[in-house]
């Protein structure tokens, strides 16, 4: 059995590698030539395979991709290939849901506010004037400052796409207290958990854009996800309503974005991916105090390339004992 590698990988990985596989002839590939080179008579690539190296591909069986994402990963002549196609989606599900959920409490308790405060030395609460921290008003007055908040557990959570990150994220909300459903591509396929109210069809993602305070996109990017939060679904959002992406930079339009905040047609939003990445200096969306922007950071963890090497090897035991794989991909839907 043959595999090629590229791009190389380090020591201990190759060493997992056959020790999974102990007869196995493994190519870990130093460039993309010398990859290409090795592809005649491979069963297996690992990495990144361009359209070269499946030319010279003659008894390919499968590919195993080191990312979770595969819109710049698939081809014409891969999506055509009888080779079985997997990723790296799951191992990110519950650290970028810890991320959604700072986001969700920075909000809901103003810290983004307060952050550009403490930079400007400006002691002064949401809502109200410093003096007025004595609560003056009196007990049981419910005052600015106190509408300055939200209090989670009266508060609901709309989740586009319910695959590994959206359910973690939901499990989060629900552990606030919030009230969570989702819509999904496949709600049927889903086992619909305790802690989700309801998980429907994409057709009803504009009912849930409506009754969500918080709408988190957890969707991939696919044909049909590029722009579906656009102007007007934009529209279906409260203006007490917040946006969160930690999807795919393509499923939220940001001209779109910019215009519904600029107009006040929605309370804010947090994005972690863009449809230009790095986000451009001049780009209007820096201006917004009341928008959220990170570097597309959300899914690093020390943890995750501890998954990331526990799941390749895991596949590649797999396929030389020629048992199902894990994360086969629909080549034609992109995940």
């Amino acid at each position: 059995m043959k595999i090629v590698i590229h791009p190389a990988v380090e020591a201990d990985r190759m060493h997992a590698f056959r020790g999974a596989v102990p007869g196995a002839d493994f190519v870990n590939a130093q460039g993309s030539a010398e990859a290409e080179a090795a592809m005649p008579g491979a069963d297996a690539f690992l990495g990144k395979i361009t359209p070269g190296m499946l030319a010279r591909a003659d008894r390919l069986r499968w590919v195993q991709a080191f990312t979770a994402s595969l819109e710049h990963y698939l081809f014409p002549a891969l999506a055509d290939h009888p080779c079985v196609l997997t990723n790296t989606r799951g191992l990110f599900g519950d650290v970028i849901a810890d991320q959604v959920m700072g986001y969700v409490l920075s909000f809901a308790r103003n810290l983004h506010v307060y952050a550009r405060r403490q930079v400007e030395r400006r002691y002064e609460p949401e809502g109200g004037s410093a003096a007025r921290v004595d609560f003056a008003s009196g007990p049981g007055v419910v005052n600015a400052m106190d509408r300055a908040t939200i209090y989670l557990p009266r508060a609901t959570m709309g989740i586009v796409g319910m695959g590994g990150i959206g359910l973690e994220v939901a499990r989060r909300a629900s552990a606030f207290g919030m009230t969570v459903r989702g819509v999904d591509r496949h709600p049927r396929r889903i086992d619909v958990p305790a802690f989700v109210d309801r998980i429907d069809g994409v057709d009803r993602l504009d009912d849930l854009l409506g009754w969500a305070d918080f709408v988190v996109v957890a969707a991939p990017h696919t044909p049909e996800t590029a722009g579906l939060i656009d102007a007007g679904r934009l529209a279906r959002l409260r203006p007490s309503s917040y946006l969160i992406n930690v999807g795919r930079g393509a499923i939220v339009v940001l001209d779109d974005l910019v215009a519904a905040l600029r107009e006040g047609r929605l309370a804010g939003a947090a994005l972690d991916v863009y449809e230009v990445e790095p986000l451009p200096p001049e780009h209007p969306l820096w201006d917004f105090p009341n928008a959220i922007l990170t570097p597309h950071t959300a899914g690093y963890s020390p943890i995750v390339a501890e998954r990331h090497k526990a799941l390749l090897v895991d596949n590649v035991g797999r396929f030389a004992r020629g048992e199902p794989l894990r994360n086969v991909v629909d080549k034609t839907l992109w995940f």
